[in-house]
């Protein structure tokens, strides 16, 4: 819907509010400044050398930007109300929150932190911490309510220095595990499954966490398994035993009765219970995970040749489908990568996925340098200098992959049978070592992968393989 005429023609609302956010040197009188136009070439102009557009200046600061109300700019409106939420109730900013006051109001799109305060819980969750209803620490937050706006809070205050970095998932499930114990009514059942969950659980999270984030997956499978064990433990009182006293039968049935995803999620409290002698040694069936299907190479190539050609794919979509169809890489890795991963070597583009980095071909490579220099969420105060190849909405964090899965699969874009495939054709081409180095994988997986393939390079002899010149025997 057209909210405004320009001599171009009628202009809707989401160009129009795009144009009063774009600035850069006009094109034509070289001054930087605001360029709502554009010209014949699709090249930006500023207010004047367009003609027609209009006056964009603030009443109140003198800069050009999106004017909000009665010619104030949304960057002054941005300041006003930051300033008021910040009160420390001495008519100033708290201090320890001045670093986000700063990171806030220079947004290079102030219109969003306008609509992020306009939120009824964002405003009481500021002035709770300006106030100091609660500590500024993370188990003072931990006290707020709701918690998502509450954990955007505490993403932003990281990245502003004020409070100290931690894993994101990890400390998302400390919060929850005693809110969660809690619904558990049995308290022998809740006793047990508070050991399994500090002794086992917890533990092995935190030992994770030492080398790296834990990420989203890992977070959902704790979950994931502490529900499994609460069911199987609430199967066994509906046949009047408990852990202790279950037997092979009651065993059998669970597996006979629970989906394929309690079959598999309960497998590690049934491990950790006979360790710890709280279960009698019985047989648990054999878990199968296959991998799934691979789609053909045929498929596989037709889909590059989309993703190269097709322009209603978005750059960030391309690259990504580009990482699993050329390298096989999963989505929690990719979304992982950073800007210091992406390098050059004299005009050949490099990407390091493992060791060493890999080279980019053309004219995929070129496909990476565009996404580079367009990456998307850099606009609010979530993520301005992020480093991350794929930057979330969230500070510090990037994209979701349940995210990219689900754009993955509006697109018709396999994630898991392309890159089945994907890792199967590169073992076809490669020693099995030689592929797990380069592209992250394990080498047991990817020599288990490769049997699977029906890989030859099982034979490859270790050592030196370049041909030398057979030496001129001597005739003498």
């Amino acid at each position: 819907m057209a909210v405004k005429r320009w001599p171009e023609g009628p202009i809707c609302s989401g160009c129009f509010a795009k144009a009063r956010e774009t600035y850069g040197r006009c094109s034509t009188c070289d001054t930087d400044r605001m360029l709502p136009g554009i010209s014949a070439s699709g090249q930006g102009l500023c207010t004047d050398c367009a003609g027609g557009l209009g006056d964009f200046t603030c009443t109140r600061c003198g800069q050009e930007g999106w004017l909000h109300y009665a010619g104030i700019c949304g960057r002054c409106v941005l300041t006003d109300r930051l300033t008021t939420f910040l009160d420390d109730g001495t008519s100033s900013i708290r201090p320890e929150l001045q670093p986000l006051f700063a990171s806030i109001c220079a947004m290079s799109r102030p219109r969003s932190g306008i609509l992020w305060l306009s939120k009824p819980h964002v405003p009481p969750i500021l002035q709770a911490l300006a106030k100091g209803n609660v500590p500024l620490t993370h188990e003072g937050l931990s006290r707020l309510t709701p918690w998502r706006s509450v954990v955007h809070v505490r993403d932003l205050l990281i990245s502003c220095g004020i409070l100290p970095p931690i894993d994101r998932y990890l400390f998302l499930f400390e919060q929850w595990l005693p809110t969660w114990l809690d619904t558990i009514t049995d308290p022998e059942h809740r006793k047990l499954l508070h050991r399994f969950s500090t002794w086992h659980i917890l533990r092995r999270l935190r030992t994770t966490a030492q080398t790296g984030p834990i990420g989203h997956y890992r977070n959902q499978n704790a979950r994931c398994q502490l529900r499994a064990a609460a069911a199987f433990l609430a199967h066994l009182s509906t046949r009047g035993h408990d852990a202790q006293q279950c037997t092979q039968t009651d065993l059998d049935s669970w597996f006979a009765t629970a989906n394929s995803t309690g079959r598999q999620d309960v497998r590690s409290f049934l491990r950790w219970a006979t360790e710890h002698h709280t279960m009698a040694r019985l047989t648990v069936p054999a878990s199968f995970t296959d991998n799934p299907a691979p789609i053909s190479n045929q498929q596989r190539i037709d889909l590059i040749r989309r993703i190269h050609t097709d322009p209603a794919i978005a750059p960030i979509d391309r690259v990504i489908a580009l990482l699993i169809l050329l390298y096989a890489q999963p989505l929690p890795r990719i979304v992982r990568l950073t800007l210091a991963d992406i390098s050059r070597d004299g005009e050949q583009l490099l990407i390091r996925l493992g060791d060493p980095p890999v080279p980019v071909p053309e004219p995929f490579a070129e496909h990476i340098t565009t996404y580079v220099a367009s990456r998307p969420n850099l606009t609010t105060a979530t993520n301005p200098d992020s480093q991350l190849l794929f930057p979330g909405r969230r500070a510090g964090q990037p994209i979701h992959p349940t995210s990219v899965r689900l754009r993955l699969q509006n697109l018709g874009i396999p994630n898991l049978n392309a890159r089945t495939r994907a890792i199967r054709e590169l073992l076809l081409q490669a020693p099995a070592p030689v592929v797990a180095t380069m592209l992250n994988y394990t080498s047991q997986r990817a020599e288990r992968i490769a049997a699977e393939a029906g890989n030859t390079w099982k034979t490859y002899a270790a050592g030196d393989h370049t041909r030398r010149p057979n030496p001129t025997p001597d005739r003498r």
